[in-house]
């Protein structure tokens, strides 16, 4: 018996090393960079296409249009306390975009067995381009505040000059902080800086919807597709809501509201098409391609972190509406939680 027991212990222990010694030409099999032929269907997958296609766009154009037809639906005016609910929601579901779909892509494909080791596995390339990208938003945020900014104290003083046949009243005390006839007042300053804002974020939406749209129409996998239009079409719903909110506060004449708009309700969409005109070209897998959705997620990541935190978050919840009412501060707060929780149960799928 002991025999017996000996004979068996010196078999599984052969086998053991066996398996061993084979796993890592397991794991090698497993990081092939051909793309996975199970599971292709071109006809059923271009259905499902289609499908992504009007039903993203839909609740993207709805999504926008809420709250910049404020009018029509007085909960949704910027000036009602619903709308911070609604906004910090659509803050949430921006944050979770950057955090748990965009930046972890960007590292995948950064950190791809198909791209080569130098200089891509050298450094962290995804986390430093997102960290530029957000000081970079910064910088162009800062610029443009302080351009407008100059631009209307210019206009200001010029019409003040006209009117008084070329005298300008203009006396600046720089150390009581205010100049006489020339600044813009704190209204003004304030609807500038949400037009620097809307138009800096729907920049990071768009560079990030055209990447998952090229993506998800350039497979040919019906069970890779299916998940991502639910997922999707509730990411850019709310996603659309966060920017409406942001455009409707800037309060842009009819004209450009309607292209911003269109804008964003049309990029997936489009991304969806460009990818289902290049099926036939288009390898996920390829160097170039990890190489260029990676750079993208990465910067896009950056600009959806930075302004979520700093230009929707922070400005909203430091307000002083926000502030004077711990009622509101408490639904802004469990809004936040609920949009970004919601958007981070969607990595589970897409």
């Amino acid at each position: 018996m002991s025999t017996l027991c000996s004979q068996l212990q010196k078999k599984m222990k052969t086998l053991f090393l066996a398996v061993m010694a084979l796993f890592p030409a397991v794991i090698m099999a497993e990081c092939t960079c051909e793309a996975d032929e199970e599971d292709r269907n071109k006809s059923l997958a271009l259905k499902y296409k289609l499908a992504a296609i009007a039903s993203i766009l839909v609740a993207s154009a709805i999504g926008v249009c809420l709250p910049v037809l404020g009018k029509a639906v007085p909960a949704l005016n910027p000036d009602r306390s619903f709308f911070f609910i609604v906004k910090a929601f659509a803050a949430g579901v921006i944050l979770s975009t950057g955090f748990i779909h965009v930046l972890p892509d960007a590292f995948d494909n950064l950190t791809s067995p198909c791209i080569s080791v130098t200089p891509w596995g050298d450094f962290p390339f995804a986390g430093f381009i997102a960290m530029v990208s957000a000081i970079g938003t910064l910088m162009v945020d800062t610029y443009a505040t302080s351009y407008y900014s100059r631009r209307s104290v210019g206009k200001a003083v010029a019409q003040v000059g006209n009117e008084e046949e070329g005298v300008v009243p203009v006396h600046a005390h720089a150390t009581h902080g205010h100049a006489h006839g020339s600044l813009p007042a704190s209204g003004e300053t304030e609807l500038l800086r949400h037009r620097v804002i809307s138009q800096v974020l729907e920049l990071g939406i768009i560079v990030h919807s055209v990447i998952i749209g090229i993506a998800l129409g350039a497979s040919e996998s019906p069970k890779t597709i299916q998940p991502l239009i639910a997922a999707l079409t509730f990411h850019q719903f709310f996603e659309g809501i966060g920017l409406g909110g942001c455009i409707a506060q800037a309060k842009f004449k009819s004209r450009a509201v309607a292209i911003m708009g269109l804008f964003f309700s049309l990029t997936t969409p489009v991304g969806i098409a460009i990818g289902i005109g290049i099926s036939n070209i288009y390898s996920e897998t390829s160097p170039t391609a990890l190489i260029v959705e990676g750079c993208f997620n990465s910067a896009s990541a950056g600009i959806l972190i930075y302004m979520a935190l700093v230009d929707l978050l922070a400005a909203d919840f430091m307000s002083p509406k926000l502030q004077g009412s711990g009622k509101l501060q408490l639904g802004a707060n469990v809004s936040l939680l609920l949009g970004a929780g919601a958007m981070s149960l969607l990595a589970k799928w897409a």
